[in-house]
């Protein structure tokens, strides 16, 4: 502690302004001379220099948008291989559904820094792959196939179709985030080429020639 403490010192500002202040001084006594007290008056141009120096900037925020961004790549991974070793057991169109919601999860993804931007679809991307699909997912595989075909709760849904259901709910409220997400990757595109036009586009002066 004392070690790390030591360090954080030494790359100070105040240590940093204090140094420099104290070689200054050095460099005055190999120049001019500041006779016997010179000793003394180095170590005070040091203690004015770290009394001065401005204190070091507190960072209690470690990490942000773009590194809960980052995390739930391989997380998304992880979801898509246990999907994958599950597909002997599950029906064609709900794996086809669940693999439309991956490939939706992947393209946001992709988009990182649009996604970012926005917490609460950042929110909804975040819990779709840590908790809603894959919760849906065990729920289901936890029945028999038998009775998740064929029973119905309450002489409703058949599990089958409850599955489907969220999977639909999932995949259209990831639908509306990439929506929101590719515009904001239009957005861009339109802000660079309005850019670029200013840039190096042709000025008036060039069409008067």
């Amino acid at each position: 502690m004392v070690t790390s403490s030591a360090g954080r010192y030494l790359g100070s500002t105040k240590n940093i302004t204090g140094s420099a202040l104290a070689l200054a001084a050095v460099g005055a006594q190999l120049t001019i001379g500041l006779g016997s007290l010179w000793p003394a008056v180095v170590a005070a141009c040091y203690a004015i220099g770290a009394l001065v120096g401005p204190p070091e900037k507190v960072h209690l925020v470690t990490g942000g948008a773009g590194d809960e961004v980052a995390a739930l790549r391989p997380d998304l991974s992880a979801l898509a291989g246990q999907v994958e070793s599950a597909r002997p057991r599950l029906d064609d169109d709900v794996f086809a559904a669940v693999d439309q919601i991956l490939v939706l999860l992947g393209s946001v993804l992709d988009r990182a820094q649009v996604l970012a931007t926005s917490p609460e679809h950042l929110f909804v991307v975040s819990r779709t792959i840590r908790d809603y699909l894959p919760t849906s997912l065990e729920s289901y595989l936890n029945l028999p196939r038998t009775y998740a075909l064929q029973s119905r709760v309450a002489g409703r849904r058949t599990a089958h179709d409850e599955l489907m259901a969220q999977l639909a709910l999932l995949q259209g409220q990831l639908s509306t985030v990439a929506q929101s997400v590719y515009d904001g990757d239009l957005q861009a595109l339109v802000d660079q080429g309005r850019f670029l036009q200013e840039k190096f586009g042709p000025s008036n002066l060039d069409l008067d020639r």
